[in-house]
């Protein structure tokens, strides 16, 4: 029995009663505050991918486009060496018509071969005295040139670079080289300290200037100079376009376009080869690829290639932040193909990353990964060379000029495409370990077996190894870039890429000994090879992580340690069981 004060008794039910939050009723609703009366949130700050995306995928994929094209160019200035240095079967010159056989016998002596199971031929430096075969004196009118492979008038022909001169082809090779050395150092740094745009604007009209000077250098020692400064230049103008194109993409995009640009190189060496059958001469090959750069000064035109945005941010500029933010909050819809018209400003002269040295100093990951990849870029570009002069060194006759050329430029691009197909697949880290692999495996059976292998084995280790080689220094570059921070992102790259030219540096310099001791150089490099195999396992993996940008983020890329077992497969809202 009840009282009316007691509440009312409630008969069991199956049903839960509805929560207070959810009434059963429907009741007035109250109206909706207005948007000036709820604080606003907190507005975060904008990072690398945000900054990029916020270009608008139209122009993404247009500056992407202009910062691969010059490469087609560029392989003309950083690549026409083997063209404009190739020596030319040669004799003495001698009076009257063009001689026979028979005349060449009587007025020139025969020398021995140089190279094993070389049988030697009409001597190329010396000449009897009046034709009498009592006494040998050296070239005194000069010397003929029989032209069959490449250009018909290069350095070689016109300043008569044989013989007691030959030296300075090698000297020219390795001008040229430590020119792209200094180039990757000096202006690398420059690319983080003033901006990849201001960079690549002065790197253009270096090597425009300096390409008109080679084109007319009168004597050797200009023409070696004016080499050295074009190599520094072009080297500024790859590399800085290198990382810029990293810079604005987003991880699924990095590996695709990096390999069209190696895929736009490859094509420009091809075209340099095209272009070198039909002028013949030296002076119009640099020309045609120095003229075409003029084009690109464009760029500076502000809005058509606009500073990095990774770069920008961390410039510290507070005003394209804050426009940003502003814009970001004020359109949250907006359309996916339209600009950021904030980044076409440029920067301001004084606002500079801030670079801390005694930070840089003590980050020990940093220093690791650049020590590992630096070194793998040393054996992988030093090693290529063992390789395209394997079977002349052992065999004691060396294939043609067009057969080794396209060779290294089709090793080259097939290299480019089995990254493409492999390296989102199974990482940077065990590509490379794969690709060093074969390389070091293909120096040890030639090395170990050249006495049992025929012509044709050798020559398929010969293009397994460089084709490996060139796919580790390429993918070397990539994985350099992806695990710089961007405040030392043209620093690290341009360092990696110095160490490879250090490796190159051994080509030229067994040219002027005249390959001996080739034996003792590629076992060094052979051995060397098999110890990058032990040291790429240090490395981090940089598959579908975005770019670091500071310092303390590239501390993060860190190769997890091997006792660790991994969780990469749970999922991203697993909760635990609460009846658990």
């Amino acid at each position: 029995m009840t009282t009316p004060d007691s509440p009312p008794l409630v008969s069991p039910s199956p049903c839960p009663a509805p929560p207070p939050s959810l009434p059963s009723s429907p009741v007035p609703s109250s109206p909706a505050p207005s948007s000036s009366s709820l604080p606003a949130p907190p507005s975060l700050p904008p990072t690398g991918e945000v900054m990029v995306l916020a270009l608008g995928r139209k122009k993404q994929r247009v500056l992407i486009a202009l910062s691969i094209l010059p490469n087609l160019f560029l392989a003309f200035l950083l690549s026409s060496d083997p063209l404009i240095t190739l020596s030319s079967p040669h004799h003495c010159h001698l009076p009257g018509p063009l001689p026979s056989p028979e005349v060449l016998n009587a007025s020139l002596p025969w020398e021995k071969g140089e190279r094993p199971k070389d049988s030697g031929g009409l001597s190329q430096c010396k000449q009897y005295v009046n034709g009498s075969q009592s006494a040998v004196v050296d070239c005194k009118a000069g010397w003929d040139y029989n032209v069959t492979e490449g250009l018909r008038n290069n350095i070689v022909t016109e300043w008569d670079l044989v013989c007691g001169q030959y030296w300075l082809v090698p000297v020219e090779e390795v001008c040229f080289i430590l020119g792209v050395l200094i180039g990757c150092l000096g202006l690398g740094y420059a690319a983080d300290r003033l901006g990849r745009s201001k960079t690549l604007l002065t790197s253009l009209t270096l090597s425009v200037v300096f390409g008109v000077l080679v084109c007319v250098s009168p004597y050797p020692s200009i023409f070696i100079v004016m080499r050295f400064c074009l190599a520094a230049a072009s080297a500024g103008v790859y590399l800085t376009l290198y990382i810029t194109r990293l810079e604005l993409c987003e991880p699924s995009l990095r590996l695709v376009v990096t390999m069209l640009a190696g895929l736009m190189t490859v094509a420009g060496e091809l075209l340099l080869l095209a272009v070198a059958l039909g002028c013949q001469s030296w002076r119009g090959l640099l020309g045609a690829g120095a003229a075409p750069l003029t084009l690109f000064l464009s760029y500076g035109i502000p809005g058509v290639f606009p500073e990095s945005p990774r770069w920008l941010l961390l410039s510290e500029r507070s005003g394209d932040l804050n426009s940003f933010t502003e814009r970001r909050n004020s359109n949250r819809d907006m359309r996916d193909d339209e600009s950021f018209t904030e980044l076409d400003s440029e920067p301001a002269p004084s606002s500079r990353p801030h670079l801390s040295f005694p930070e840089l100093f003590h980050s020990r990951n940093i220093w690791k990964n650049m020590c590992v990849l630096g070194f793998t870029s040393f054996i992988s570009h030093g090693i290529s060379h063992c390789y395209s002069s394997f079977r002349g060194d052992v065999r004691g006759t060396a294939p043609s000029f067009y057969w080794t050329y396209l060779l290294s430029v089709c090793a080259g691009g097939g290299a480019w495409l089995l990254l493409w197909a492999t390296v989102d697949r199974c990482g940077r880290r065990g590509i490379l370990l794969l690709s060093m692999t074969m390389t070091g495996l293909a120096s040890l059976i030639l090395l170990g077996l050249m006495e049992y292998l025929s012509e044709t084995a050798i020559t398929v280790f010969s293009v397994l190894g460089l084709f490996s080689s060139q796919a580790t220094a390429s993918l070397c570059i990539l994985f350099t870039a992806e695990i710089m921070p961007t405040i030392i992102r043209g620093s690290g790259v341009g360092a990696v890429l110095a160490l490879g030219c250090v490796g190159r540096l051994s080509s030229p310099l067994m040219d002027l000994r005249n390959h001996y001791g080739y034996f003792l150089h590629h076992v060094v490099y052979s051995s060397l090879a098999l110890l990058a195999v032990l040291s790429i396992l240090l490395l981090p993996e940089s598959k579908r992580k975005p770019l670091p940008q500071t310092l303390a983020d590239g501390e993060q890329y860190r190769r997890p340690p091997l006792g660790r077992r991994r969780r990469d497969n749970v999922p991203l809202l697993a909760t635990p069981n609460p009846e658990t």
